[in-house]
């Protein structure tokens, strides 16, 4: 008698299992004993997996710890190509991460992990163009200006500073209860503040 294959519905499951295991595995472990500290050895022996698994998901060690960013990239992309009539690129930035603050599990461990590296935050703020480059490219679309053109590069580039800032807040420092509160309302006034600047610059 034969037996099928796994369906790729199936295989497709059981490689995003792998895929979370690991993350979750490797983020404790970069917590609790530093990130430079911890092997791709020891986290695939916390995993029970061989390194050789580990190097197929996550090339580097950098890469699992940020590993939300190229679908976060693409959510933001999407975001923007779909905003509705009338809607500015900071409009749909500022809803794109309100509903962003707490959709990843991982969010407030991955913050601890990268506050006591400074190697690691270089890193993230490296991996940024991207997102910066999705929000020059929208935001000349609202100023019906060249994505080349310094208007648009520098409100993008005030805008990536400013959620920099947001997302970097410890968020040890805050009441648990009211972390997400004033999280928001930090980018209700960031928002306030950069749509007046494209509003200026709407009217040259």
């Amino acid at each position: 008698m034969e037996i099928s294959s796994p369906s790729p519905g199936l295989r497709e499951r059981k490689k995003q299992k792998t895929r979370d295991t690991i993350i979750k595995v490797a983020l404790d472990l970069f917590a609790e004993h530093g990130y430079e500290q911890t092997t791709i050895a020891e986290i695939a022996n916390a995993a029970e997996l061989s390194p050789r698994t580990i190097f197929t998901y996550f090339p580097t060690k950098e890469d699992i710890v940020f590993c939300q960013l190229p679908d976060t990239r693409e959510r933001l992309a999407q975001a923007l190509r779909e905003r509705p009539d009338g809607a500015t690129a900071l409009d749909a930035l500022r809803d794109f991460i309100a509903g962003s603050l707490d959709s990843d599990p991982n969010a407030a461990l991955r913050k601890r992990i990268l506050a006591s590296d400074e190697t690691l935050r270089r890193g993230e703020r490296a991996r940024g163009g991207p997102f910066e480059q999705l929000m020059v490219e929208a935001i000349a679309e609202d100023l019906h200006a060249d994505p080349d053109g310094i208007r648009p590069q520098i409100v993008a580039a005030a805008a990536a500073a400013a959620f920099t800032t947001v997302r970097e807040r410890d968020p040890a420092a805050l009441p648990e209860s009211d972390s997400l509160e004033q999280a928001m309302a930090a980018i209700g006034d960031v928002m306030d503040f950069l749509r007046g600047g494209l509003d200026a610059l709407r009217q040259h």
